[in-house]
């Protein structure tokens, strides 16, 4: 698996994995398509990177001209590699180290981009029911995307605070689902 940021500013560098990184990474295909569905919506966004690990989807936004992010990860080693990461870069990101689920409970800001890409099982199971995702609506702007990272086989039974699954696409066993508020203009 690759490392790396694919365009933007920081396109091409190749990002340092923190010791005994054991995280399975975002591949390539899927961090572009992620991308390529958000479009427009990134550049000047206010980005949070839950579940952080090396910082990829929050470092490619900033790369991609997002305004700000704020990254969460509850490992100290790999906080500080995403520090690195963000300095090698050249980026600048806060870095708080943190469980998600507490970040979501105590954090009164909005975000345009949430990405959450936690360690997942790979068996069925009702997304809905992570205490992060009934948390992370108060979080999330009025036109912003909540995108997650999970297996394929997981299901949204159903949402809370008016979240709405916008669309829901798969890359072999991972899929990648975006919620958000608003329906009409999503790709």
């Amino acid at each position: 698996m690759s490392f790396r940021v694919i365009t933007g500013s920081a396109g091409g560098l190749r990002l340092k994995v923190p010791p005994r990184f054991h995280s399975r990474p975002t591949q390539d295909r899927v961090k572009q398509a992620i991308f390529s569905s958000l479009g427009a919506r990134v550049p000047g966004a206010r980005v949070l990177d839950l579940y952080a690990g090396t910082g990829a989807l929050g470092i490619e936004a900033l790369s991609r001209g997002a305004d700000c992010a704020t990254f969460v990860e509850s490992k100290a080693p790999y906080c500080a590699t995403i520090s690195e990461n963000l300095a090698y870069c050249k980026l600048t990101g806060s870095v708080v180290r943190q469980d998600a689920a507490a970040f979501v409970q105590a954090c009164a800001t909005q975000f345009d981009l949430i990405f959450a890409d936690p360690p997942y099982a790979k068996e069925r199971r009702d997304l809905a029911g992570d205490e992060v995702v009934r948390a992370i609506a108060p979080l999330l702007a009025a036109d912003g995307v909540l995108v997650w990272e999970h297996d394929r086989r997981n299901e949204w039974r159903s949402l809370a605070a008016g979240l709405t699954l916008l669309k829901t696409a798969t890359y072999g066993e991972t899929a990648v689902s975006y919620l958000g508020f608003r329906t009409e203009d999503f790709q």
